[in-house]
C-alpha cells in the first residue's frame, strides 16, 4: 500500500531522516517508535508533503507521492492527525468536521459520515454546536481523529494521538484506534507511549536520530529486552 525507501530529509542543515525504509500493508497498523527528535513526526510530514525530501520515494499503491501537493495527497486517500490536536477553536465541532471533507462534493454523503463520527465519539454529538476551543483535551483529540475520517482515507496517519491525555482518556483513544482500524481502516501511527501502541500494532518500526534500528511484529518489539530498556519502562510498574 505504502512503502518508503530511502527517504532523507532535513531542517535548516538537521538531518531529521537518514535513508529510511518503510512498508505498510493494507488493513494493518504500523507504528513508529522512538524518542523525541528521533524523526517520527517528519517521517509522517514527509509523506503528507508537507515537507520536501532530499532523496528517495514514496509510493502509495504504486504511486510516487515526492512532488505532489498535500491536496492532491489527501484526493488520493491519506489522512493526517496531526499532532497537538489543531482543531479550529473558533468553530464548531460540526464545522470543524465538515472543514474535513473539505476536498469532496458529495453532501449527501458527508452528512451521513458526520452522523457516523457522532456515533464512534457520541460526546462529539453532544457537543456539536460547541466551539472546538472549549472542548476539553481529550474532546479535541477525538474531534482532529474524526476530522481526519471525513475524507474517508484508506490510510489514516496519527501524531501522538495520546499526547497529554490523562491515563483514562488514553485507554479511551486507543480503543477507538482499535475500532477504526476494525472498520477497515489502515493506520500509521506516531506513538511516545510505545508500549499501548505496539500492543495494537501489527508491525512496528524504531527510529533513533533519524536511522531506523529495530523493526519487527509489535509483539516481537514488545518483548526485545533493548526496546524494553529504552522504551518500556513503564512495563515494570
Amino acid at each position: 500500500m505504502l512503502s518508503v525507501k530511502d527517504l532523507h530529509v532535513s531542517y535548516g542543515g538537521i538531518r531529521a531522516l537518514r535513508g529510511i525504509n518503510i512498508n505498510i500493508e493494507q488493513n494493518k497498523i504500523v507504528t513508529l517508535i522512538g524518542a523525541n527528535g528521533a524523526g517520527k513526526s517528519s517521517a509522517l510530514r514527509a509523506i503528507m508533503g508537507l515537507v520536501k525530501a532530499e532523496k528517495g520515494s514514496i509510493k502509495y499503491d504504486d504511486r510516487e507521492l515526492l512532488g505532489k501537493s498535500t491536496k492532491n495527497i489527501v484526493k488520493m486517500g491519506i489522512s493526517l492527525v496531526p499532532e497537538g490536536r489543531k482543531v479550529f477553536s473558533n468553530l464548531t465541532v460540526e464545522e470543524n468536521l465538515i472543514l474535513g471533507a473539505y476536498t469532496r462534493n458529495d453532501k449527501e454523503t458527508i452528512k451521513k459520515d458526520i452522523e457516523r463520527q457522532y456515533e464512534l465519539f457520541p460526546r462529539l454529538k453532544e457537543r456539536s454546536w460547541q466551539k472546538a476551543g472549549t472542548l476539553s483535551g481529550g474532546e479535541q483529540q477525538m474531534l482532529a481523529v474524526a476530522r481526519g475520517l471525513m475524507i474517508r482515507p484508506k490510510l489514516l496517519m496519527m501524531d501522538e494521538p495520546s499526547l497529554g491525555l490523562a491515563p483514562l482518556l488514553v485507554k479511551d483513544i486507543f480503543e477507538i484506534i482499535k475500532e477504526i482500524h476494525r472498520q477497515g481502516n489502515t493506520i500509521l501511527l506516531v506513538e511516545q507511549n510505545a508500549k499501548k501502541a505496539l500492543e495494537i500494532a501489527d508491525y512496528g518500526y524504531v527510529l533513533e536520530t533519524g536511522q531506523l534500528i529495530l523493526e519487527g511484529e509489535g509483539k516481537e518489539l514488545l518483548n526485545n529486552p533493548k526496546v524494553q530498556e529504552a522504551y518500556l519502562g513503564e512495563m515494570k510498574n
